[in-house]
Order: structure tokens, then C-alpha cells, then sequence
């Protein structure tokens, strides 16, 4: 059996990764992709937490890990509709550019 430690430790790297790409990139869309990194990170966490829990049976950590893949896929339907909105205006999809609110 895998130790509750390997788990954290997978999590936190991949939270660390997603948080650096959803800071350090200009892109728009790989801004989106860190973001999701971290979700996937939240979700290792509460499937890892539900698992060694003392009440197994009992489904809490897959119910929240449900919620946060169906947060997740609204955020990437409402961010890339908001990408694809951004292009058809401004011709770019570098965030560095887009930091005022004028046409």
C-alpha cells in the first residue's frame, strides 16, 4: 500500500507546477492549463484523504473530488470562451498585452 505521504508529496508538486505556469506564462491558455493543474492537485488530495480516512464506506472525498471536476470544467468553458472572445477583439491572446480594459 502506498503511503498518505507519496500522495501529498504528488499533490503539492503538481500544485507548485500549476501555480508557476498560471503565473509565469503569458499565454492565456496556458495560464488556463495551471489552473487546472492545481484543481487536479485538490483533487489528488481529498481522494488521497477520503482513502486513509477511518469511515472508507463512506464517499465524501469522491462527492467533492465530483464537484471540483465539474467547477473545472466550467472554468475551462468560461475561460476559453472568454480566450476566444479576447482573439476576435484584440488579435492576441498574450496576457502582458491585455492589461487595460480599452479597445
Amino acid at each position: 500500500m502506498v503511503p498518505l505521504t507519496w500522495y501529498l508529496v504528488l499533490a503539492a508538486f503538481l500544485f507548485c507546477t500549476g501555480l508557476y505556469t498560471a503565473l509565469a506564462r503569458r499565454n492565456a491558455v496556458a495560464a488556463l492549463m495551471g489552473i487546472e493543474l492545481m484543481l487536479n492537485a485538490v483533487n489528488i488530495n481529498l481522494i488521497a484523504f477520503w482513502r486513509y480516512g477511518t469511515a472508507v464506506e463512506l464517499l465524501e472525498g469522491q462527492v467533492f473530488a465530483i464537484f471540483v471536476i465539474a467547477v473545472a470544467a466550467a472554468e475551462v468553458a468560461v475561460g476559453l470562451a472568454l480566450v476566444i472572445s479576447v482573439y476576435r477583439g484584440r488579435r492576441t491572446i498574450n496576457l502582458d498585452e491585455l492589461d487595460t480594459l480599452k479597445g
